[in-house]
């Protein structure tokens, strides 16, 4: 079913007033833990009703910023909250998750979902068997232009995507395909969906012990063919994606929420006059804000994310995929 399809059975912040809010913690006080408590605070589904994070006094300050309560250890939160956020460094995302979760808390785990597909399954079961749900944080599925394009896609024949960005010294620890390219892979997944038959993958290392720049090329079942670039080896953000179909072409800006789709008018195309080029007016919405609500309105009312722990799953077994058949340039 179309993403779009889908969404129209989630209103972003149409709480049902018979419905109480979702008592959740954000587990992890760093960059994206303060973002994810910044909107949390700010949603009328949600009860802050903590912050986890080994740092006493990172978690401490980010707490007293959001109004709610430190803790060090996700176990002090345990019978006090319905639903986590997970925004810790990724080798603990399956000993948390599994606490959590066999405790009977609903879990959105920040990507990639664990370290290794055992642990990725690990935690699905675990979902399955206590009946929580679990949510991927695959944050570009909620990204305005992607949703618009979901309903222009079909039977892609050739994608193309750019995903560049300046070093963050943060995550020197893993390389760009799990910190950059993996939100493309699922996005990939997504459109064509079929099975990747065949990867082809080349990297250099630049500024880490990981590669920095990644050049893959996968091919699909049905024919289709994707070509991805990452690097973190530039100096500004350029986030694209550009979909060819037998029909039309989808040129779609990431960052800056924007779609633009050439379609054919007629069978043969004389001139520029036989295309048409539509500019959908997007209303501009931060994807973070919707995948929050999104995961509430799932815990609330007991429905399946569109982003579930398969997803994840799926697009961390291409991601090592993807390394283990890369070619690195030292």
């Amino acid at each position: 079913m179309a993403l779009t399809s889908l969404l129209r059975a989630f209103r972003p912040e149409s709480k049902s007033p018979t419905l109480p809010p979702v008592r959740i913690a954000v587990i992890g006080a760093g960059r994206m833990g303060q973002y994810h408590a910044k909107h949390l605070s700010r949603n009328r589904r949600a009860q802050l009703v903590g912050i986890v994070d080994t740092d006493g006094p990172r978690g401490q300050a980010t707490a007293r910023r959001f109004r709610t309560e430190a803790f060090q250890n996700a176990k002090d939160v345990i019978g006090k909250i319905d639903a986590a956020v997970i925004a810790t460094p990724t080798p603990t995302h399956h000993p948390i998750g599994k606490l959590l979760l066999e405790s009977g808390v609903a879990c959105l785990v920040e990507k990639p979902l664990a370290v290794n597909l055992a642990e990725a399954e690990d935690l699905i079961a675990l979902a399955d068997r206590f009946n929580r749900v679990l949510q991927v944080g695959h944050i570009e599925r909620f990204n305005p232009a992607v949703i618009e394009a979901a309903r222009h896609i079909h039977a892609p024949q050739f994608i193309e995507v750019n995903r560049l960005g300046p070093y963050d010294p943060r995550v020197a620890d893993i390389g760009v395909v799990m910190d950059l390219m993996i939100h493309d892979l699922d996005i990939v997944l997504f459109l064509v969906g079929e099975e990747v038959t065949r990867v082809e993958a080349f990297g250099a290392k630049v500024l880490s012990n990981h590669e920095d720049i990644a050049k893959v090329r996968l091919h699909f079942k049905n024919g289709c063919i994707a070509d991805l670039s990452a690097s973190r080896v530039s100096l500004e953000k350029y986030r694209r994606i550009r979909i060819f179909q037998k029909d039309a072409y989808l040129s779609l800006d990431y960052a800056g929420q924007k779609l633009k789709v050439y379609r054919k008018k007629n069978q043969v195309v004389k001139s520029l006059r036989d295309i048409q080029i539509l500019s959908p007016k997007l209303a501009k919405k931060d994807p973070l804000a919707m995948e929050l609500d999104h995961f509430l309105q799932c815990v609330q009312e007991g429905k399946t994310p569109l982003v579930s722990g398969k997803h994840g799953r799926d697009a961390l077994q291409l991601a090592r995929e993807v390394l283990n058949n890369l070619k690195v340039h030292a």
